[in-house]
């Protein structure tokens, strides 16, 4: 990479993760220095982006920890990797990979489409609906339990970060609207009420590792992703009109699966910390749920109408991530197997 890495290297957060795979050993090794530096991705690292599965855990971890340096970055990486030109041409390619295959497994747009029809029929909830929190709320083990929140514990812990960076991209009513609720997120303005700051508090009430990224080394490739797309969409500025959706989606549908999540814990005899944390989500997505309808995403698109297909994509991907998460949870769960090692 062209970087020339400084003496001024980060001494404190997360450390770098492991390598899973060609493509994240390759960019760990680079963020590590322990090779030299390239101009450009090769040709052989090109051809093995084309060659990866778009949704495996390989070719998302190293996105991960591409779009980590925009966070918090790593223990003794240098700052500056955040913009080298390298590192950002091959995170390109990671992205046109991963975009491609959202393209293809994505409900395509047409004319007839409607955002507002769409978020009235994704807040329908079914009476019998399967998934994680139908399951943990009926028969889930604490053991169960204990692997979702490590599964979530990647965006939780960072929950708000990935859709803040829509927050300058947007003007007027919208803005201001989402800033409301991302407010809310961040705690009212107060520290120890932080979304973030709640479920590190579950985290370690249920005797979890409240670290964040604790459990990035053991993520399932589906976990990655669902963080990945909204980080993608976050960094983008064309991809705008996707992160209002996208988090349009994420407070739709957060109110009753919080509920059941809360009658889990509940039902399970779980910290009181781990409850609060959903309640607070039944609560104050509910009325997040109806700014996000009315004020963001009515408003964008009355002043911004090209950007309807955008916000319909952002919920639709939200869509697909989340269903395969939900489907390898419940799946490994349904064999007997851990969702993911949390010992």
């Amino acid at each position: 990479m062209s970087i020339a890495i400084h003496e001024s290297v980060r001494s404190t957060g997360p450390a770098l993760p492991a390598g899973r795979g060609a493509l994240s050993s390759e960019v760990v090794e680079l963020l590590g220095g322990s090779r030299p530096d390239a101009d450009a991705p090769s040709p052989v690292t090109l051809a093995a982006v084309a060659e990866a599965d778009p949704y495996g855990v390989d070719l998302h971890l190293a996105l991960y920890t591409c779009y980590e340096l925009h966070y918090r970055g790593f223990s003794g990486v240098d700052p500056e990797w955040e913009w080298d030109p390298g590192l950002l041409g091959l995170r390109r390619h990671l992205e046109e990979r991963f975009r491609s295959a959202l393209d293809v497994d994505i409900a395509p747009i047409g004319p007839d489409d409607d955002v507002d029809r769409e978020m009235s029929e994704m807040s329908v909830e079914p009476i019998d609906g399967t998934g994680p929190s139908y399951f943990l709320r009926d028969e889930g083990t604490w053991t169960q339990m204990r692997e979702y929140l490590a599964v979530r514990s990647l965006y939780h812990l960072k929950e708000a970060d990935p859709h803040a960076w829509a927050i300058p991209r947007l003007t007027g009513r919208s803005k201001a609207a989402f800033v409301a609720v991302e407010f809310d997120e961040y705690g009212g303005g107060r520290g120890d009420r932080m979304h973030q700051q709640l479920f590190a508090d579950l985290m370690d009430a249920a005797g979890l590792d409240s670290t964040y990224l604790g459990y990035l080394d053991r993520a399932p490739a589906q976990a990655l992703v669902t963080v990945n797309l909204m980080s993608m969409i976050g960094l983008h500025r064309a991809l705008r009109g996707a992160s209002v959706g996208h988090l349009a989606a994420t407070e739709i549908t957060s109110s009753p699966g919080s509920r059941r999540l809360a009658e889990a814990m509940d039902r399970l005899g779980a910290p009181a910390a781990c409850a609060a944390f959903y309640r607070e989500h039944v609560e104050a997505d509910a009325v997040h749920e109806q700014v996000m309808r009315t004020d963001v995403v009515g408003d964008l698109i009355t002043h911004e109408p090209d950007l309807h297909d955008d916000v319909l994509f952002g919920m639709r991907a939200f869509d697909l991530v989340e269903g395969r998460l939900a489907d390898h949870m419940m799946e490994s769960w349904q064999r007997g197997d851990a969702a993911i090692d949390i010992d």
